[in-house]
This record gives structure tokens, sequence and C-alpha cells, in this order.
């Protein structure tokens, strides 16, 4: 191919740089480069600097050139060198490595950390750390990659609200009910509500909060006295709610209502709401023993919203609740109080293990109640596991009476053991360490977030609940059956 046949030279750009860097490597001329483009015939030519010379270009142009393309005649010439770059330039951006789940948290932990403390104190909303959480990506944790989430599965939120609760539980129980929202948005709206919403949680400008609690329901998730109003286009909402996780700072709600037209407090429509579309009055105060954070303030909520933004069908939210927003609760949350448990032994061992001057690790009552902290803790860690992988192939049916007995012993068993391990660190560590607010263990602030755990959806309600289901299960069936039933 002669030189009237070759392709149309690069531009300046590319010139500039391949003129620069040869000029400087080879100690050349730039105005003899660019008249007599033959770098080859210069006297410092040779392989070591050509190779110095294709270094810097790649770092001044910000491209890797084309093994394939590094021949002899393409690096002999300026004119080479310039169509090999300008073909680099032309390629496609290599896709970056994926960010792992342990990268996206370990900032989002760092801030957590820091100011745990603080929004305990003042039980405040740790801004923080959902600003951290928005800039991590794992707002969308569970949002199919389709609408730009992570596609994550439960196990993955399991694992980082477990990393969370290490540091400070109201942040992991934020993060938990946001994520439940987003699962029921992701498995009940329609194909127009998900496509409106799920890039927005993806890609962290929608936190979602949850307004599920009723003055009148006594805890009964499946029980709210306010009703819609409205017809085909357009429902009016009007609901107060005695708790709202989070609802100061909520981009968006989910809210349970009864139905249209509906006279049982039982039929029940799940609605989602902008937080544009709402008038918001904060109705109380928050000052709890534990759980400072999560500011579950009580509010009314009111505001007119277009019946499109109904999630799954009129009256359908039982539906929902038991697919999808019991099972996630219930493994959500004792995924946290666990992870609490565990940042608190870890924080003990930690600590005995830089004592062993004074402390005595040899000690038979020492080592006997470390060994019973780690049984219970173990016990729930095993228990979540297995009705995590129980799941995926019972999701067809997760109103039968062995897969709701599994899920609620997940929630009791979680909510009894965990606070009973911290309860047992403390004694183990006596006044300074265990009991004083001020202590770097953080074992006080613990035990007063675990003390929630058997409130959070009572257990007493809970095993009332779990006798009526053994009573129906009359063969003592198992979430996973035997190979031989």
């Amino acid at each position: 191919m002669t030189a009237t046949q070759h392709k149309p030279l690069p531009g300046t750009k590319v010139r500039d740089a391949v003129v620069a860097a040869a000029a400087e490597i080879l100690g050349a001329d730039t105005d003899t480069l660019r008249r007599d483009g033959r770098l080859h015939a210069l006297p410092a030519f040779n392989s070591f600097r050509m190779v110095d010379m294709l270094e810097q270009l790649e770092e001044r142009l910000g491209v890797e050139a084309d093994p394939a393309r590094l021949t002899p005649q393409t690096l002999r010439t300026v004119d080479g060198l310039c169509r090999l770059f300008a073909h680099a330039q032309e390629q496609p951006a290599a896709e970056p490595p994926p960010v792992s789940l342990g990268e996206r948290l370990s900032p989002v932990r760092s801030v957590v950390r820091e100011h745990a403390a603080a929004t305990d104190r003042e039980a405040s909303f740790p801004e923080a750390a959902l600003k951290a959480l928005r800039r991590s990506g794992l707002l969308g944790l569970l949002v199919p990659k389709e609408y730009g989430g992570l596609g994550g599965t439960t196990t993955d939120l399991i694992d980082v609200v477990g990393e969370l609760a290490r540091e400070c539980l109201s942040v992991a129980m934020i993060y938990v009910m946001h994520c439940q929202q987003a699962a029921v948005l992701v498995e009940h709206a329609d194909d127009a509500l998900r496509a409106a919403l799920l890039p927005r949680v993806a890609d962290g400008t929608l936190y979602l909060g949850s307004v599920t609690t009723d003055p009148g329901n006594r805890g009964r998730l499946l029980s709210v006295s306010s009703g819609l109003r409205g017809d085909d286009t357009t429902l009016h909402v009007d609901r107060d709610a005695p708790v709202v996780t989070g609802g100061t700072h909520a981009d968006g709600f989910l809210i349970s209502m009864r139905a249209l037209g509906a006279s049982s407090p039982e039929s029940l429509t799940l609605v989602y709401a902008d937080r544009k579309q709402l008038r918001i009055t904060v109705t109380g105060d928050w000052n709890p023993l534990g759980m400072r954070a999560t500011h579950s303030v009580p509010m009314r909520l009111t505001g007119d919203v277009p019946a499109r933004q109904t999630v799954g069908r009129p009256g359908g939210f039982r539906d929902i609740a038991l697919a999808t927003m019991a099972p996630l609760a219930h493994l959500g949350w004792a995924a946290c109080w666990l992870g609490a448990a565990d940042g608190a032994l870890a924080r003990v061992v930690r600590h005995l293990r830089t004592q062993r001057d004074r402390v005595d690790l040899h000690s038979d009552l020492l080592l006997h109640r470390l060994s019973r902290v780690r049984q219970r803790l173990d016990t729930v860690h095993a228990l979540i596991r297995h009705a995590t992988q129980a799941l995926p192939g019972e999701r067809r049916d997760l109103t039968s009476a062995p897969v709701q007995l599994l899920l609620n012993t997940v929630k009791l068993t979680a909510s009894e053991q965990c606070p009973a391990a911290v309860d047992e660190l403390v004694q183990l560590m006596g006044m300074f360490h265990g009991y004083l607010r001020d202590s770097p263990l953080a074992l006080e602030r613990t035990l007063r977030d675990l003390r929630s755990a058997p409130l959070n959806y009572s257990n007493d309600r809970l095993h009332a609940a779990d006798g009526a289901l053994v009573l129906m299960d009359q063969e003592v069936r198992h979430a996973v059956s035997s190979r031989l039933t």
C-alpha cells in the first residue's frame, strides 16, 4: 500500500503527543519530526526507547495500544504511531472491574462507626450514614441490574446488614427496612411503576420509608383503621402512624390502607406515595431506651396520589406481606440483631487479648461464659442461614405452616438469644467495661438496642400465632422436608 492509499491521518492532539514524546525520548527536533517522521533513522532509536515512548503516550492519551498492532512498520514512523493511538482512542472504553459488596460497604462502615455514639446520644437520624449509603449504591442492593441496581440476593442482604449492625444496630435496621420496601416494588409493582421507581432506588435518590403501623391495631400488620378515598384515577391518603422509621428523611413511602370501599380493617391496599405528593406532620417525639438513631417518630401523612401507584392488586396487601414483607423482616431483623451481638463479642475478645497481663485468659468462668455467648450466636447464625437457603424452593407457598413456623422461629430465637448473649457479656466485663455508657466496648448501647428485639412485632403475639400453626401441622413437617416424605 502506498502513502497516498493510507487513511486520513489522525487529529492534531494525537500527532502533537507523538511528536512531543519522540522529541523528548529520542532527542530529536520537533520540526524535523513533523517534516520527516522516520523514527528509525534517528541515532537514538532502539527498542528500549520505543517502549518508553509507548508507555508515555498511553499515559498522556489515557488509552492502551492494541498489542496486535505493535508491528515494526507501525513503530518506525510518526505516522504509524499516530494511527496506532488513533485506533486505540476509537475503541470503546474497557468495562471497569466490578466493585464488590465489601468495597462498597467499607467506607459506609467507617462513617457509621464515626457517628454511632452521637446519633444514639442525641436520638437523631444518622444523616451521614444515609448519605454514605446513597453514594455506595447499596440502596439498590435488591434492585435488578436491568434497572441499574446490584441484583443482589437475600443472602447478600443478610451479609450487608450484619456488618452494618456491628457498628450501629439503628443504621442496620433503617437499611434493612428500606431494602424490604425495595423488594416489595421489585416483586409486586407493575411494569410502569417499577420502571418509574427502581432506577431512583438504584442510583440512591429514593430512600423508602414504610407506613404500616396503626394507632388502633396493637401491632397487627394486617389491620388498619384508615381507609383510602377516591376513584379509579386518584386516591386520597390520610394516614396516622405511631412509628415511621426514618420517616423524616424518606424520599417516598409504601403505605398500607384500608381498600377503597372496604368495611373490614383487614382488606388492605398498598400504595406508593412520593414525598412531594404528601403533606407530612410529625405528631410526637422519639426518646426511647434503645434504637434511638432510627428516629421512628409518629407521623400523619395526607395527600392525593394517582391510582396507578397502587402496589399489587387493590385489597391484596395480605399477599404482599406474607410473600415478601414478613420473610424479609424476620430474616433481616434477625441478621441485624446477630450482627450487633457479633460486634459486641468481637470487641470484648479484642479487649481481653490486649489485657493478657491483667486478665487470666485460662479462667474456667471466663472461658465458659465466652463459650455460652458464642454458642448462642452460632445457633442464631445457623438458623438464619438454614431459613435463607430453604426459602427459594418454598417461595411458591410461603403460607404453609412449616415455612411460617421456620420464619417465625428465626425471629423468636434471634430476638431472645442475641440480647441474652450481650447481657452475659456485660456481666463478664463488669461495671467499667460492661455497664458504663462511655465504655469503648459499647456493650451498654448494644444491650439497650437489642432490648427492642422481642418487642419488634411482639414475641408474645408471635408465640400465640405459632401455637395455632402447630395445631394445623399435625404431621409435624419441617420447611425442608425429609426425603422420605
